[in-house]
């Protein structure tokens, strides 16, 4: 039968074919190989309504229904023994990923003209910190969906792993290079010996010298942005008029969460917020808060304050813009107050590109070079907190957001076709 490759992203996902003897991406949407990782569920029935770009676009236009998006987040989260409501019924979050993938694979088989049964599927180095046994279970899950959507044979690779597969096809000689995989839910190292040589052997653990991950990424940035810079201005940092005290954060900290958004929008969360509007010392921003949650406006928050984010990479200053939620809301974002912002988890990844650098037995100097991938490698702190640790190395790469895919297509056909 038939192998595919598969990155199921926090933010995007792809699916990759062997066709005709060639490595091919599939085209997932229109011509699109890369899909936002995105279900949106149409209001009053039990029917998926939309996947990737075409759910998102739904869900800005006004269409009544519920988005879901950041899914891989949830996986080594206690949501993933929780289900969310649904047009009157409860659906578990497994089931909306297993929807997703089926997507996916419906996609490729589509384009490759044949079933598909055979899949290497990338993960993270680690889904969460400090957790083995969350961090088996999360990869129990991906592989039980896996099995539930038709494949029968399940290979997992890492990201970064993958991704050096996909760089060492560019080579004429041998390097040993690191490869940074920053993407929307965690940040992944890998140090790997990589050639045109290298590249034909079967086996390639003992040119994986060393592993490193944790669960820091591009919607951590938006969290730390949007609770900066958005959510002072819907009563984060304010205080009620009962004793003195302030706003409680948890509201806020789950409107600015991709995958907690959905949460304000229950019952006793609704109930809360109007509890706190009515004793609040400053109700106009509080009232935003509320209006924000009963429009269910959390989600294209969350959307104004990436695009803010994505501008910062190119710019010293950007706008969030929040009319939607009121005339004329504006804040102003700048990059300094934005790195000062993640300046705690830029620091955590510089250290995580030391350690595995070390782990590897290696002094940064024989790091020939740095891979970067993922789309938040682009925001210049983040580049800049990797290439710190491995000073003298170049740096490639950057603007690929497929190179994770490629490498796990390419490690399929190693696999099951030679």
């Amino acid at each position: 039968m038939n192998a595919c490759g598969l990155d199921f992203g926090t933010s995007n996902s792809a699916i990759g074919v062997v066709r005709d003897g060639q490595v091919r991406l599939a085209p997932i949407e229109g011509d699109a190989t890369l899909m936002p990782t995105a279900v949106f569920f149409e209001a009053d029935t039990d029917d998926v309504a939309l996947f990737g770009r075409e759910a998102i676009d739904a869900y800005i236009g006004g269409s009544e229904g519920r988005l879901m998006r950041a899914l891989k987040s949830i996986l080594a989260s206690p949501l993933m023994d929780e289900t969310t409501a649904l047009a009157g019924r409860k659906i578990a979050f497994a089931d909306v990923i297993a929807l997703y993938v089926a997507n996916l694979k419906r996609k490729a088989e589509a384009f490759l003209g044949a079933e598909i049964d055979k899949v290497v599927h990338g993960r993270p180095v680690h889904f969460v910190d400090g957790d083995d046994e969350a961090d088996r279970r999360a990869e129990a899950i991906l592989r039980e969906i896996a099995g539930r959507v038709g494949f029968r044979e399940v290979v997992f690779v890492y990201e970064p792993v993958a991704a050096a597969y996909h760089y060492e096809a560019t080579l004429t000689a041998e390097e040993t290079v690191l490869i940074a995989d920053i993407g929307g839910g965690t940040s992944d190292f890998s140090v790997v010996r990589v050639g045109p040589d290298r590249s034909k052997q079967q086996e390639r653990g003992q040119d994986i010298l060393a592993n490193a991950g944790i669960r820091v990424g591009g919607t951590d940035f938006d969290r730390a942005l949007s609770l900066k810079r958005v959510m002072p201005l819907l009563g984060l940092g304010s205080f009620l008029f009962e004793k003195n005290l302030p706003l409680p954060r948890g509201p806020y900290a789950d409107l600015a969460t991709w995958s907690r958004v959905n949460l304000l929008y229950q019952p006793p969360a609704m109930r809360q917020i109007r509890d706190l509007l009515r004793n609040a010392v400053q109700p106009e921003k509080v009232g935003r808060l509320l209006k924000t949650v009963e429009r269910r406006l959390g989600h294209r928050i969350c959307f104004a304050v990436e695009d803010a984010k994505i501008a910062l990479s190119d710019a010293a200053q950007t706008d969030v813009i929040l009319d939607f939620v009121e005339e004329q809301l504006r804040p102003r974002a700048t990059r300094t107050r934005f790195d000062d912002a993640i300046a705690d988890m830029t620091d955590r990844l510089n250290a995580a590109v030391a350690q595995c650098v070390a782990d590897a037995g290696l002094t940064p100097q024989k790091i020939s070079a740095v891979f970067l991938t993922g789309g938040s490698c682009r925001v210049p702190a983040v580049r800049g907190a990797v290439a710190a640790a491995v000073p003298g190395a170049r740096l490639s790469g950057g603007e690929d957001l497929v190179s994770v895919v490629a490498g796990l297509t390419q490690d399929a056909y190693r696999r099951f076709y030679r």
